[in-house]
């Protein structure tokens, strides 16, 4: 069941969406080659208790940590552990918090040090094709709108869509209806309507879209062991424009690779 929000339920989420793009901002400042991936963990937890809320993910069906931290060819759900980020490394930082009943939820895909012109492209689109697809999460279109955005947009550079992995709604649950692919056929799936709350979050591969799940049960990557870029924000369905929750704007002042 798609749940709908009022705009008291819309605003007290928002707290937790922006809550999220300053943790995101906070562990920015740590990203530098030498560094372990546990490391930004403990940064993003101790933060996000400072601020009076809790991590979603930690225990959140048994993952261990507060972030998940996906380097180079993982896609999502990496474990934070002993890693040493390096110089020319991509690294996709996924966080989320509860505070006052809601979650919040975001994503963002940083440079380590210097990368490669080709990393820095996929960055670059990955991030615009979250925008295309937020463009379309407006009352009176539909959830393939939205997918269907983002795919032809990345599809033009030869990139590809996770299709094993989607975004989803999200409120007082971290996962709620309805699912949100990344791709899509245009006037396709659940109406969008007014007060509903969308995590839209873009998961490109430079090369197959094919994706693997390691040992650990929870990491994904690429089946060819190619890059991935991965964004994500928290967005309320509204008419005629988009309301976004979450920010990147104190990560983008922090972000060296932000263009």
């Amino acid at each position: 069941m798609i749940l709908i929000k009022t705009d008291e339920e819309i605003e007290i989420q928002r707290e937790s969406s922006l809550l999220v793009g300053k943790t995101l901002a906070e562990v920015a400042k740590h990203i530098r080659p030498g560094i372990k991936t546990i490391e930004l963990d403990c940064i993003a937890e101790a933060f996000i208790r400072d601020n009076g809320a809790t991590p979603s993910f930690k225990g959140y069906n048994g993952f261990p940590a507060s972030l998940c931290i996906s380097v180079n060819e993982q896609v999502v759900h990496g474990i934070p552990g002993n890693y040493e980020l390096k110089e020319g490394d991509i690294v996709s930082i996924d966080c989320g918090a509860y505070k006052n009943g809601f979650h919040g939820d975001s994503a963002y895909t940083f440079g380590v040090g210097e990368i490669s012109e080709e990393a820095k492209q996929l960055l670059k689109r990955t991030k615009e094709s979250l925008y295309k697809g937020i463009e379309k999460a407006v009352a009176g279109n539909r959830i393939g709108d939205i997918g269907h955005a983002i795919q032809t947009y990345v599809e033009e550079f030869g990139y590809s869509v996770v299709r094993d992995l989607v975004g989803h709604g999200i409120g007082r649950s971290m996962h709620e209806a309805p699912q949100v692919p990344n791709y899509g056929r245009r006037g396709v799936g659940p109406k969008l309507t007014e007060g509903m709350v969308l995590a839209i979050e873009p998961m490109i591969n430079l090369g197959t879209r094919t994706v693997i799940q390691e040992r650990d049960g929870w990491t994904v990557r690429t089946a060819d062991r190619k890059i991935s870029a991965h964004f994500e924000h928290d967005v309320a369905i509204r008419k005629g424009k988009p309301d976004i929750l979450s920010s990147f704007k104190w990560v983008e002042e922090i972000d060296p690779t932000n263009e």
